[in-house]
């Protein structure tokens, strides 16, 4: 279905280093294009345009702009999300999300992953000992950062840096006026390799449900709709938390189908059991 053809990568931060390499060696795409599509029209991390809507739609329209932009029929769109992780709130977490559009065959597919392998973090500062500390603490210079006035000043911002010269002579710019300055990660995925090697990860993701087609039509993205809780436990036999099945579907003939025990295992262990260790 997309053998031969073109594929266009939706990205103004290179994203098509890590997309590229897989969507041409796993889905048979002729040719990938990128095209300069300003993507940061819709949000930009470092806050001087705030992202309107929410991801899912954001990395729909970054996708359906890019084609109509670049006339293509065919495209990938990738939209990043930071901040607290929804169980561990002490933890921060990137969530990245990756769409593919076929127009030609009316398929959209999407793939999500969380990942805690992330540098993100901000800081108001007033030394140069509290920036370099943080510095260290961000991977600097492997990973840049932003520096700018304070938290929601834009008036003067420096991105992309990556040299401790740049660093400083950013540094007292802005202290030599405001004698502080807020630092941040560079959250760009070209700025970022921990955020490029999660975007990679949600790419695989994303390539096994177009590969996964379904039985009955043979329709790509036959995949998880539903997770059922309620394996039981070795000792008590009640039912826990732990998965018990994974609810398959079609979205466009909407044949279902249910994998029982998807771990591989029939029990739970009693340790994971509200019951016998509450």
């Amino acid at each position: 279905m997309f053998e031969g053809r073109k594929l266009l990568i939706a990205s103004k931060h290179h994203k098509e280093q890590v997309i590229a390499p897989l969507v041409i060696q796993e889905l048979g795409v002729k040719e990938v294009l990128i095209t300069d599509f300003d993507t940061d029209t819709l949000g930009t991390f470092s806050g001087e345009i705030d992202r309107k809507d929410d991801p899912i739609t954001t990395v729909r329209e970054k996708c359906l702009q890019a084609m109509e932009y670049g006339n293509c029929d065919l495209a990938i769109a990738n939209e990043g999300s930071f901040g607290p992780h929804p169980s561990y709130f002490f933890c921060t977490v990137n969530e990245e999300l990756i769409i593919f559009m076929d127009t030609k065959n009316k398929i959209e597919i999407i793939a999500r992953i969380l990942s805690m392998e992330t540098n993100f973090d901000a800081k108001q500062i007033t030394s140069e000992e509290e920036l370099f500390e943080f510095c260290e603490k961000v991977q600097f210079p492997s990973h840049a950062v932003i520096l700018r006035p304070a938290e929601n000043d834009y008036s003067q911002i420096f991105k992309g840096i990556q040299d401790l010269n740049e660093l400083k002579e950013a540094y007292n710019q802005l202290y030599s006026t405001y004698s502080t300055a807020y630092v941040e990660t560079d959250m760009r995925a070209h700025m970022n390799p921990s955020r490029m090697k999660v975007i990679e990860e949600v790419t695989k993701k994303l390539i096994e449900k177009i590969k996964s087609t379904c039985p009955t039509c043979n329709h790509p993205g036959f995949s998880i709709t539903k997770a059922q809780p309620g394996l039981p436990c070795q000792q008590c036999h009640f039912p826990t938390k732990s998965t018990l099945s994974y609810t398959y579907a079609c979205l466009a003939c909407g044949h279902q189908e249910e994998q029982k025990y998807p771990r591989g295992i029939e029990w739970e262990d009693p340790m994971y059991c509200d019951f016998c260790n509450p």
